[in-house]
């Protein structure tokens, strides 16, 4: 695409933005316009919100969330061009000099999976006369795990502190190349950067301890992960609530009595559980075909003071759909609607298959009308697809929904 075509939309895209913060600004507050992208997945409205306030926001920290959550809606719809400009709009904002503002494009890319795109603007800093630091290199590191470019970060980790002065590693930088190694399944070269940490004095934090622990368990070193949390406890590490999660982790197949023992542990340290370790728990309590217990613990999370996320009623409605439990498994999805925290497509596809064999037609039809205005538009044909398979509308109806549906998604 030619510059000049990319300026012409460029300039489109921010008289777009700027009008509608003209019209709409006076209305919505910042807060409420995070509350209300948190419970929007429609792209097109996810923009217009976040447009009416994107120039209320005073600072690259109030502004990170609601550009965050924008693009990730963007990004699930597959609506990279219109990334692109969101983020090369805001390099005209005078606030570009700052590094914190500018990291916050680089971040919004590697949320995109648009790495090129963020290890371009890290470049470019020069020329929007922004200075360079630790910060903006840890954000570009971490922007290519997002994007799940782990081959490029120990490259960038290397290279870009040799090209630009005032650029230098520190104990997050450390972190973030761990965490790259251990999401491309290479733990024993994370435990290889903890010991050169140690012996350059570089501090290990907790969090770097708990990467390398995750991923030993994932690889299925549990020997060496034990070895590790041993470790971890005889230097002082101070164990914190994702620690011991990580460790549960690894004992969600196993006895449900080895996680409680653990949760126990937790508590014992003035530790609070949180909904990940009760997911686990639950999780381990459905693999052993304990249903009323996994219920309980399910039952129970308001009174341990957690709230359910979307793990939790995913997991919930997948156990119930395996066990024939249908009806309360749309009783789960209900509430995952209540509280905006709905299951994916798969798990919702099998909730739907088993609610049309127990003849729950209108709870199904309630279910995918739901889900339909939930669900972004690049999913409408997929559920079309489904309403027609089960045989919940005929011929005709099937027709021009599905023609709708790809006519919404372009």
């Amino acid at each position: 695409m030619s510059s000049s075509i990319r300026l012409r939309q460029l300039c489109r895209f921010s008289t777009a933005t700027n009008a509608a913060a003209a019209v709409h600004s006076s209305s919505i507050s910042a807060s409420q316009a995070k509350s209300k992208l948190r419970a929007e997945h429609d792209p097109d409205k996810a923009l217009k919100i976040y447009s009416s306030v994107s120039k209320q926001y005073s600072s690259p920290s109030s502004s990170r969330y609601a550009q965050d959550l924008t693009v990730r809606r963007l990004a699930k719809s597959r609506r990279f061009s219109d990334i692109e400009s969101l983020i090369e709009s805001h390099k005209t904002d005078p606030k570009i000099s700052q590094e914190p503002f500018l990291s916050t494009l680089i971040r919004s890319y590697g949320i995109a999976g648009m790495v090129d795109h963020a290890i371009k603007t890290f470049h470019q800093m020069d020329q929007f006369g922004t200075p360079r630091s630790t910060i903006s290199f840890n954000t570009l590191l971490t922007a290519c795990n997002q994007s799940k470019q782990f081959d490029k970060v120990p490259q960038l980790f290397d290279e870009i502190p040799k090209k630009y002065n005032g650029v230098s590693p520190d104990k997050v930088s450390y972190g973030i190349l761990i965490k790259a190694y251990c999401e491309a399944g290479h733990p024993e070269k994370g435990l290889e950067v903890l010991r050169e940490m140690e012996r350059k004095s570089v501090e290990v934090t907790t969090v770097t301890f708990t990467t390398i622990l995750n991923g030993l368990y994932k690889k299925g070193k549990t020997e060496e992960a034990e070895k590790l949390w041993m470790e971890m406890m005889k230097t002082g590490c101070e164990l914190d609530v994702a620690a011991y999660n990580v460790k549960i982790s690894n004992f969600q197949d196993g006895d449900p009595e080895k996680v409680k023992e653990l949760i126990d542990d937790m508590s014992s340290l003035g530790l609070k559980p949180d909904t990940i370790s009760y997911n686990y728990l639950m999780t381990c309590y459905f693999k052993r075909g304990m249903l009323d217990e996994a219920k309980k613990v399910y039952e129970g999370l308001e009174s341990k003071g957690c709230s359910p996320n979307a793990a939790t009623f995913r997991t919930m409605v997948f156990y119930l759909c395996l066990n024939g439990l249908h009806e309360q498994g749309y009783k789960v999805f209900k509430e995952s609607v209540r509280l905006n925290k709905v299951p994916d497509f798969n798990t919702l596809k099998h909730l739907a298959e088993g609610l049309v064999k127990k003849k729950k037609i209108k709870d199904v039809k309630g279910l995918i009308r739901t889900v339909k205005k939930t669900f972004p538009p690049n999913f409408l044909n997929a559920w079309t697809k489904l309403e027609k398979d089960l045989g919940l509308v005929s011929g005709s109806a099937a027709n021009a929904e599905a023609q709708d549906a790809k006519e919404s998604t372009g």
